[in-house]
C-alpha cells in the first residue's frame, strides 16, 4: 500500500439491522472492482461484498455503513481510523499482516491470471519486453515486480478498469490481476480479450481487514461469519457473483 492518505470519497451507503445494537461501523470498500463491489447503474454500493457485509452486519447486531475510499490508501485510511474494516477484495498476506488484523476468509485463494487482446503469444517462463499492467498496491504488483520487472515494463494503475482501457487499446500487451475479476471483462469482451498463460495463486483467501487492536470486533465479525457459511449464505452469493462458483464452506 502507498503511504499518502487520501481523503475519503463522499459516497456512502447505511444499513441497519432491525435488532441492531448502539454499535455503530464504518467498512471502506473501493467500489471499483466488480463483481467484488461496484458501483451500480444509479450509482449506489452493489456486489458481493456489499450484500455480504450487509449480512454479517445483520448477524452481529451491528449498524454498519459502507465507506467508499480509493485502494492505495485504504489500509492506511484504517489505521488512522476513518473507517473500521475493510472489504475490498483483499488478499490475506504476511506483508499486510504487519500492519493490520484480518477476519477468517469469505473467499477461498482466487487464483490470479493473465489476459491479453486475441492473437498474443507469451512465454511466462521466459517473457521479454512486455507492458505488463495490475493495480498498484496489489499483491499482483508486488508479483509482478518480484518476476517481471527486469525484463520487462510494468504499469501501475489506479483502478483495475483504467488498465483494462489500456490492454483493449494496445497500450499494453498483458494485464494481471484476480480471476474473479477477469472473468466477467474476458466473457463480455467479444472475444476481443482473452486468458493466457495459467493461473497464478498470490497470497491467501480474500478475508475482511481490521485493525490490530479491534479483538472484539474482529471475534464479531468471525462469529457471524462461521454462521453465514454454515447455513450456506456465503455460498449462495459467491454463486450470485461469481457465475456458479462453489459450493466452498456450507456446513463448515
Amino acid at each position: 500500500m502507498k503511504k499518502i492518505l487520501l481523503p475519503i470519497a463522499a459516497a456512502m451507503i447505511a444499513f441497519t439491522s432491525s435488532t441492531m445494537a448502539a454499535d455503530k461501523v464504518r467498512i471502506g470498500t473501493e467500489g471499483a472492482y466488480a463483481p467484488w463491489n461496484f458501483m451500480d447503474d444509479k450509482g449506489k454500493l452493489a456486489g458481493f461484498e456489499i450484500e455480504l457485509g450487509t449480512s454479517l452486519c445483520e448477524r452481529a447486531k451491528l449498524e454498519c455503513e459502507f465507506v467508499v475510499n480509493e485502494w492505495d490508501s485504504i489500509i492506511p485510511n484504517m489505521v488512522a481510523g476513518n473507517y473500521d474494516m475493510i472489504m475490498a477484495g483483499m488478499s490475506v498476506t504476511d506483508e499486510r499482516k504487519k500492519s493490520i488484523a484480518f477476519s477468517d476468509e469469505y473467499y477461498p485463494v482466487d487464483p490470479s491470471r493473465y489476459v491479453a487482446v486475441k492473437g498474443g503469444e507469451f512465454d511466462f517462463d521466459n517473457l521479454k519486453d512486455q507492458k505488463i499492467g495490475v493495480q498498484g498496491g496489489t499483491v499482483q504488483a508486488a508479483y509482478a515486480e518480484e518476476n517481471f520487472k527486469e525484463n520487462n515494463t510494468i504499469k501501475s494503475y489506479e483502478k483495475p478498469d483504467q488498465a483494462v482501457a489500456d490492454l483493449a487499446a494496445g497500450n499494453i500487451d498483458i494485464l494481471l490481476a484476480d480471476g474473479g475479476f477477469l472473468d466477467p471483462i474476458v466473457k463480455g469482451s467479444g472475444g476481443h480479450i482473452v486468458f493466457v498463460g495459467s493461473g497464478v495463486n498470490i497470497g491467501g483467501g480474500i478475508a475482511i481487514g481490521l485493525r490490530k487492536k479491534d479483538t472484539e470486533l474482529t471475534e464479531k465479525m468471525n462469529a457471524a461469519l462461521a454462521e453465514a457459511k454454515k447455513d450456506g449464505t456465503v455460498d449462495k452469493l459467491i454463486s450470485k457473483f461469481f457465475d456458479g462458483k462453489g459450493p466452498f464452506y456450507s456446513g463448515e
